[in-house]
């Protein structure tokens, strides 16, 4: 064998031996799998994602409304989220809520609706915060004598001070 060819088996047998070194892992480059990420970040990633409506209920004269109970509607699908009563304070809070439009309704003892919120959108996150307020009253048969409240008062102070019944003096129609 020449010099030549030697050098070229030798050179073979080196790149066999580099390529076969290749295809095994080696132990100083091995990287350690990268650690669980602990509880509490991902807890906090879950509750950063969910809203929070809080509020606070009202009666016709800003009178605290306590213990009443007032619940949470998905404005979007018209389902109950949560129903809850309200603190000493007329206070309530609505967490975890997903990310949405909501409306707070007050309800009576029968779950009729006694009054609603504004539209309320939250996104991830965030806290909305409205007031529900009672509306004012209409006395009960306002709806027999008058057609407001206003009117209604007129007569009832007419009543108070006498006089019996009330004339026109001018017509009462725009078309006369």
């Amino acid at each position: 064998m020449s010099r030549s060819q030697s050098a070229v088996i030798v050179s073979l047998i080196v790149a066999a031996t580099s390529l076969a070194g290749a295809r095994q892992p080696s132990t100083a480059v091995r990287a350690d799998p990268p650690a669980p990420a602990p509880v509490a970040k991902i807890a906090a990633a879950r509750v950063a994602a969910f809203s929070t409506i809080m509020g606070n209920a009202l009666d016709s004269t800003d009178g605290q409304l306590a213990n009443v109970m007032v619940r949470l509607r998905d404005a979007r699908f018209g389902r109950i989220v949560e129903t809850q009563y309200t603190d000493q304070s007329g206070i309530f809070t609505f967490k975890a809520v997903d990310p949405g439009s909501y409306i707070v309704e007050i309800l009576a003892n029968d779950d009729t609706i006694l009054a609603a919120s504004q539209l309320l959108n939250v996104n991830a996150g965030e806290t909305a915060s409205t007031v529900v307020k009672l509306p004012f009253k209409v006395p009960p048969f306002a709806g027999m004598t008058a057609s407001t409240p206003s009117a209604y008062a007129l007569v009832l102070e007419a009543v108070a001070t006498g006089i019996t019944a009330l004339v026109p003096t001018a017509p009462i129609s725009p078309n006369q």
